[in-house]
């Protein structure tokens, strides 16, 4: 086993570090934010750190960088307060990974990478056509993190829209089914397949 120390992190060329760290902490959902702007314009950005806050309500939360480096998506989200986030499949993974690009505010991503908005019962903001599970977002708040200059994006699940195939009867979704990927640090992206749905883990359950 390799063991390196803090100080030997420190010292590598940062795009190197960077590939490194990223990787460090395993695969992650891989999922496409949609917003607005004020006047109405999309916008569309592949995120792959959405985390699950809570079921009871049902809240989920995301990191977007420093505003330097992605200012499109968090202002909108404070602009409009709605959002979606779609799952993203094999068949359009070059689309949703384009969509990191650094556009400017006035082009959509959806335009330039070729994916369709589909806007459901008037909403504001579209579900990408493309995704087979989706769910429209309303910001709850905004936290800072001073130490890097990122914010924690809470929001609330409004609506949901998925392929009914992959819903099981205790509420379960099989996303493998709809092959959804993941990803892997910066540039990498992986389909699933299941190992096991284990019991619910009692003190008083037998030894494996």
């Amino acid at each position: 086993m390799e063991i390196i120390s803090k100080d030997v992190l420190q010292s590598w060329d940062k795009f190197y570090r960077g590939n490194f760290v990223n990787s460090l902490s395993g695969y992650k959902s891989a999922s496409l934010i949609a917003t607005v702007n004020s006047a109405g314009q999309p916008n569309l950005a592949v995120f792959s750190n959405i985390v699950h806050l809570g079921a009871d309500p049902a809240m989920v939360g995301f990191i977007n960088r420093p505003r330097e480096a992605a200012p499109h998506t968090l202002s909108n989200i404070e602009a409009i307060g709605k959002y979606t986030i779609n799952h993203i499949h094999p068949e359009f993974v070059s689309q949703a990974h384009q969509t990191s690009a650094k556009y400017d505010a006035n082009i959509s991503e959806f335009d330039a990478v070729g994916l369709t908005p589909q806007y459901v019962d008037h909403d504001t903001v579209p579900f990408v056509k493309e995704s087979l599970c989706s769910y429209s977002m309303a910001l709850v708040e905004v936290l800072p993190i001073r130490h890097n200059n990122t914010f924690f994006v809470i929001g609330s699940i409004e609506k949901i829209q998925y392929d009914p195939s992959i819903l099981e009867e205790d509420g379960f979704l099989s996303l493998h089914k709809i092959n959804s990927v993941t990803s892997l640090g910066i540039d990498a992206y992986y389909t699933t397949q299941p190992v096991a749905r284990l019991p619910y883990a009692k003190p008083s359950a037998k030894k494996i």
